[in-house]
């Protein structure tokens, strides 16, 4: 992880940058020595991991990381000042294997566990064994995660705390024929999801009787499998609706703040995408009645740690309440920018029994902020396919202004089948939103991955969208912008000729490099000879042929293409697997993701992404399916599986020849 910058230590690098970011609500570097726990184990892995031990070091804090047997080699394991393994790879033998967690606690004789996201982040049962043996769980009580990690629960505590909630059925649905009754009632469109559910399993939407139906048999089996408990709810569903949540912060005290919202509307599959705060949509009015519901919600439950209240928002930004988070969101970064507030800090000192530092008053929108996750998915199949492999190369963008990366990875890592295949949370910070899509944009263009499939290329294409530019959004934007699917970037017929362009000078240029390359009398013949004052090039693109004449001057090719002239500057630096190059005034990034020594080349454009290998294979894990790729050209000779087969790390599936 890379580029944190709340907190004193961050402005101070920030001024030695010379670019400005939030200021920190508290300036003294006695805001970090506040004495609070010796050690906190971290009961979870990857980036999360990573970014509670940064600020565990900066609170002057020993940790103790735990990790499965496939990740003893992982960045949270290297950060951690102790390691203990609980486990397989499997999640339910090792980061959900309470007895092995909890035995790691007592043998490194941790004050206090740091939960993080996901995993047993919001498991009461958990909550509870920490407490009774005086070991601090760093969040709610178990009582606040029973009440909101309850859907029927939570929604009747937030009426009674005048908290807006969809019109819906306030019970459980006994069966089918029930559910059907009470969708009547209430009016299609209607909402059918799991009581103990989350990030989008257990949930249908109907619009009918009979998708009532069926959609009530489908919920109720995915939330037994899921979740154990098949029990369902019905509320109605608000169509086409913004998903924006407030962020709160709790003391034991009785003290609760809001710290203003996140706007995520960008999802699929009902999972988050691309994050920003503040909201382009929200006013100051509505900002603060959402805030004060809010917070009304978290007074209600004696909330004390960060957690989030998110809410659907109509058109006429009449809003209504979702559900309550009681653990840190992936998304906390973006909050942390706008308001200058180290969140896991303030869950730390919360858990010690410190009262919050800050009045309502105090919490600012300095600037905005946009976060990306980045997965190692194929971002054309169903906007995401999980991919499996090994990052043959890394190289995060954090040279760039505003940029902070959250990650818990490095070059050699596997992005495994057993975990989520996030690669990163890439947060670009600007002083309005138009600088912070830019950074993000050039963020982006800058971020070397290789070695596993990524959504760089989609995400890169929703931030330049006219309708996400113009905050004309709401959560079925991917189905309603893309509805065939993602297909990559569309060139326009000026891209399409800065393309051929630098295409033709790269290609160019690489054979000009290959001349000095001769070894005594077994010379490499070069395609381009060197004596040439221009070089006439065939170049294919989408199936059709483009003549391209290519002369060089310097460190400037002029160019003619289809008629039109540019010139293109660089470095020519071959050897990076970065090139900025200049196509007559207008800067552009791009990658050279391989060059074969026939000179064929494989070129990123404008995030557009060549795939580095023919799918051979697909791997079902984790309820997803993994893409396996070829990693170089070749022959299918035998294959070692069939359909329905389960594999193991390290089984024989495909042989090349």
């Amino acid at each position: 992880m890379a580029g944190f910058w709340t907190g004193a230590a961050a402005l101070a690098t920030a001024g030695r940058r010379g670019r400005r970011w939030p200021q920190p609500l508290m300036r003294s570097v006695a805001l970090w020595t506040v004495k609070t726990f010796d050690k906190i184990l971290i009961a979870n892995r990857g980036e999360i991991a990573c970014r509670v031990i940064k600020t565990c070091k900066k609170m002057g804090i020993k940790t103790v990381a735990i990790h499965s047997e496939v990740d003893a080699s992982s960045v949270h394991v290297k950060m951690a000042d102790e390691a203990v393994c609980v486990g397989p790879a499997p999640t339910s033998k090792s980061y959900l294997n309470m007895d092995a967690i909890m035995d790691a606690v007592r043998n490194t004789r941790a004050q206090a566990v740091h939960p993080g996201y996901g995993f047993l982040s919001e498991n009461k049962e958990f909550a509870k064994r920490l407490a009774a043996e005086d070991v601090i769980f760093i969040g709610p009580d178990t009582h606040a995660i029973q009440a909101m990690g309850d859907k029927i629960e939570s929604k009747l505590l937030a009426k009674k705390a005048k908290v807006n909630t969809i019109p819906g059925f306030d019970g459980v649905v006994k069966d089918a024929d029930e559910a059907v009754r009470i969708a009547r009632e209430i009016g299609y469109p209607v909402m059918i999801k799991a009581s103990a559910g989350g990030g989008g399993k257990g949930m249908r939407i109907a619009w009918d009787d009979e998708e009532t139906r069926d959609g009530f048999r489908f919920s109720s089996q995915e939330a037994a499998s899921s979740f154990g408990d098949d029990r369902l709810l019905i509320e109605k569903f608000i169509d086409n609706p913004r998903h924006i949540e407030i962020q709160v912060l709790g003391d034991k005290h009785g003290n609760a703040l809001w710290l203003n919202e996140r706007e995520c509307s960008i999802q699929r599959r009902n999972q988050k995408v691309v994050e920003e705060a503040p909201s382009i949509f929200l006013d100051s009015e509505t900002r603060r009645a959402m805030g004060e519901q809010a917070v009304a919600l978290a007074k209600a439950v004696n909330y004390s740690s960060a957690g989030t209240v998110e809410f659907l928002v109509d058109s006429k930004k009449n809003f209504y309440f979702l559900e309550m988070n009681t653990r840190l969101q992936v998304e906390h970064p973006v909050t942390e920018c706008i308001t200058g507030l180290d969140l896991v800090q303030e869950m730390i000192r919360v858990a010690k029994g410190y009262p919050l530092r800050h009045k309502q008053a105090d919490i600012p929108i300095n600037g905005w902020a946009v976060e990306c996750r980045v997965y190692a998915e194929d971002p054309y199949k169903s906007f995401g396919l999980p991919s499996v492999g090994r990052l043959s190369q890394y190289e995060e963008p954090i040279r760039l202004p505003g940029v902070r990366v959250d990650s818990g990875i490095q070059p050699g890592s596997d992005i495994s089948i057993y975990y989520d295949p996030m690669i990163s949370k890439l947060i670009t910070y600007g002083s309005d939103r138009t600088e912070a899509l830019k950074r993000m944009e050039d963020a982006l263009d800058n971020y070397v991955i290789r070695g596993v499939t990524h959504n760089v290329a989609l995400l890169r294409e929703v931030i330049i969208n006219s309708r996400f530019i113009e905050g004309d959004i709401n959560t079925k934007f991917l189905s309603d912008v893309y509805p065939d699917g993602f297909k990559g970037h569309q060139l326009t017929e000026t891209e399409r000729n800065q393309f051929l362009a630098v295409a033709s000078s790269l290609f160019v240029a690489s054979q000009l490099r290959a001349q000095h390359f001769q070894d005594h009398g077994n010379s490499r013949v070069p395609i381009v000879k060197p004596q040439v004052a221009s070089w006439e090039l065939s170049v294919k693109l989408h199936d059709e042929i483009h003549t391209v004449v290519a002369s060089k001057s310097g460190p400037t090719f002029s160019v003619e293409v289809d008629g039109s002239k540019l010139n293109v500057t660089s470095t020519w630096n071959l050897a990076s697997p970065l090139l900025s190059v200049n196509v007559d005034g207008t800067q552009r990034t791009i990658q050279c993701l391989s060059r074969e020594a026939g000179g064929n080349m494989s070129i990123q454009f404008l995030g557009t992404v060549v795939a580095e290998g023919q799918e051979i294979c697909v791997i079902e894990a984790m309820k997803m399916q993994n893409s396996m790729t070829a990693g170089k050209t070749g022959k299918v000779k035998s294959v070692h599986c069939k359909a329905g087969d389960t594999v193991g790390e390290g089984d024989l599936l495909v042989e090349l020849e």
